[in-house]
């Protein structure tokens, strides 16, 4: 989940999407399959630093995304309420 600040609005937008989270030898990989092909994938050594991680590269391509005017994938949900979203 994502929160965006859009100042021209001045209102609120909110991306959800799933996260695939999975070990790989002595790391943990995190990726978005709707943004994987523009980036959203990263490493971390625990499952907590990976989905840290994902949230902040997540950020980047959503942001990126709107900036350049590309359309948001099909999986990406989007909400005009702020979320918040636990993962335990």
């Amino acid at each position: 989940m994502i929160t965006h600040q859009r100042h021209e609005e001045d209102s609120v937008k909110s991306y959800v999407f799933r996260v695939i989270l999975e070990p790989d030898e002595q790391a943990w990989r995190a990726y978005i399959p709707d943004l994987e092909e523009k980036g959203g994938a990263t490493w971390g050594k625990t499952k907590e630093e990976a989905l840290g991680n994902i949230r902040e590269v997540a950020q980047m391509v959503i942001e990126s995304m709107l900036e350049d005017g590309d359309p948001l994938p099909p999986g990406v949900t989007e909400m005009n309420d702020p979320v918040v979203a636990v993962t335990v």
